[in-house]
């Protein structure tokens, strides 16, 4: 189990509650954003102060209760959200990117984000969100009628605007320099193909979704051959783990300080769902066929549709990487 660097997020996550905003370290505030009607309950920003003005880490979900809570929460700590100068985006997902858009007309802010996810560089080289987890869905073998039902089911749900275009997009490690305070910009693919995630000259390693206090990571969704989410997120922990960072702080639960320790664990997790995988594959077999003979938190047909979509789906990204070894 992780160690908590703010023992009062943890504690709120454990009891299901949004916790207050709390000091990481001097200069640097976990801001919880609550999510109204999602299980996950807050998404964690950060704000930086530095001597050239505030830099937030990610920017919540696009909803005015979202927006009223955070800049509530800035006020409390003694700042305005018109002061924010730089917004640093983890990945192109709908509670990471919420009010990036606001706050480049409210404040001016620079948006920053990994190519890969900067939504125009998406749509001309994987098409929008929707279409590639119908693509995903297509790769899987399912049969017909399950796919339409899966892919209109996240029709249904799916509420992602993804018209942001961001000032700055970056595909190489590239710091931001902001008066004593540098941020260095590393690439780490895995949950999204262009996830990032940003070392500040603190100590401190701000993960997005790649690598959370506890549980595995959500792989991003195969859409093309060459997609192999498993084997990028290997990599991306290897180079979270050589930051030598003191403090992750990650955009759910809470921030902990046995960095490298975490590395470890995911990272044999997630092998061993590989080589689970590849126990379980006979040759020929596709992602469906694959899903329905793991083993998952109930059996297969008592799981939701909504659940056996997202199992199906990580099967899938599973699947490339167990065979991509096997050859």
């Amino acid at each position: 189990m992780s160690i908590p660097a703010i023992d009062a997020h943890a504690a709120s996550y454990r009891a299901r509650e949004v916790p207050a905003p709390a000091q990481v370290v001097d200069g640097v505030w976990a801001v919880p954003v609550p999510l109204p009607g999602s299980a996950l309950r807050y998404v964690t920003v950060y704000l930086l102060e530095t001597a050239d003005g505030l830099v937030l880490v990610d920017a919540g979900y696009d909803h005015p209760a979202c927006w009223r809570a955070f800049t509530q929460s800035v006020e409390s700590l003694g700042h305005r959200v018109e002061a924010i100068g730089t917004v640093l985006l983890t990945h192109n997902h709908p509670d990471h990117v919420g009010f990036a858009a606001r706050l480049q007309t409210v404040a001016g802010a620079r948006i920053v984000i990994g190519r890969p996810d900067d939504f125009a560089t998406m749509h001309r080289t994987r098409g929008t969100f929707l279409a590639q987890l119908r693509a995903a869905l297509d790769l899987t073998g399912a049969p017909a009628d399950v796919v339409e039902s899966m892919y209109a089911d996240a029709v249904d749900v799916a509420v992602h605007h993804e018209s942001l275009r961001p000032d700055v997009t970056v595909t190489d490690e590239t710091e931001f320099r902001f008066g004593d305070v540098t941020v260095r910009a590393v690439p780490t693919p895995g949950h999204t193909y262009g996830h990032t995630v940003y070392l500040d000259t603190r100590g401190l390693v701000f993960t997005g979704d790649t690598m959370m206090a506890e549980g595995p990571t959500q792989l991003a969704i195969v859409s093309r051959p060459e997609d192999d989410p498993a084997a990028d997120l290997f990599g991306s922990l290897a180079r979270i783990r050589a930051l030598d960072a003191t403090v992750a702080c990650p955009a759910h639960q809470f921030p902990y300080r046995d960095v490298a320790a975490r590395v470890d664990e995911l990272s044999a997790y997630h092998r061993d769902e590989v080589d689970a995988v590849r126990d379980l594959t006979v040759l020929g077999d596709d992602a469906w066929t694959l899903a329905r003979r793991m083993t998952w938190q109930k059996p297969w047909d008592e799981l939701g549709r909504g659940t056996r979509r997202f199992h199906l789906v990580h099967a899938l990204a599973l699947l490339r990487t167990a065979t991509a070894t096997d050859e």
